[in-house]
């Protein structure tokens, strides 16, 4: 296995798909602040709020009869691992804005989940074609411990901005820090710029 995984990484390295600091993963690590929440898709919703027309709220019914997409990417966690060519189904962001209609003096996209975790990151970043709110993993329904049932999927960033368990999308004039923003990592967190983390000093 080992010899497989330096194998990859030279062919990701050679294909620049491989950002400094990084290392390939043919597993799928777990990593999450606090508790896999229970959910009961009966009542569960997903809202956009803020700087909206009109708020709107979406059953589980309702969002998945929304249209969908499917996206391959790679992606790369501030822990150091990458995977590669993994393929994601939901609804493109890009539509979501149609759909809750931003008003133009939007910026930033403030992004909650349960038990209170948010990530920030501007808009412009999540118009990108390959950003979802995602729910199926290479074909499947997402895991309990990888967001189900909805999830963000924002490729260019490290993974701690795909945030698990979403239940908002808020839509700001400002950027506001989100929960591991506050506690020290990168405002930006681009993996090809090793953005992980600051100073306490500021973000």
């Amino acid at each position: 296995m080992q010899d497989e995984r330096r194998k990859l990484e030279a062919r990701m390295r050679q294909e620049n798909r491989l950002p400094p600091g990084q290392s390939a993963t043919f597993k799928f690590p777990v990593l999450h602040y606090g508790p896999v929440p229970e959910v009961d898709l009966e009542t569960w919703t997903f809202r956009t709020l803020g700087l909206v027309d009109e708020e709107k709220n979406w059953t589980w019914k309702e969002f998945l009869e929304l249209p969908t997409t499917s996206v391959t990417c790679d992606v790369h966690c501030v822990t150091t691992w990458s995977k590669f060519g993994t393929n994601w189904e939901g609804v493109s962001f890009k539509s979501l804005v149609e759909l809750a209609g931003v008003k133009p003096e939007a910026q930033y996209v403030l992004v909650h989940a349960e038990y209170g975790y948010t990530a920030n990151l501007p808009l412009d970043v999540m118009l990108d074609d390959d950003v979802l709110l995602a729910y199926k993993y290479e074909g499947e329904y997402l895991e309990p411990d990888h967001g189900f049932p909805l999830r963000t999927l924002v490729p260019s960033r490290y993974f701690w901005k795909s945030v698990k368990w979403v239940r908002a999308v808020e839509f700001l004039d400002a950027d506001k820090p989100g929960f591991w923003e506050k506690a020290g990592y990168h405002n930006e967190a681009d993996p090809w710029k090793e953005q992980r983390h600051v100073r306490r000093t500021g973000w």
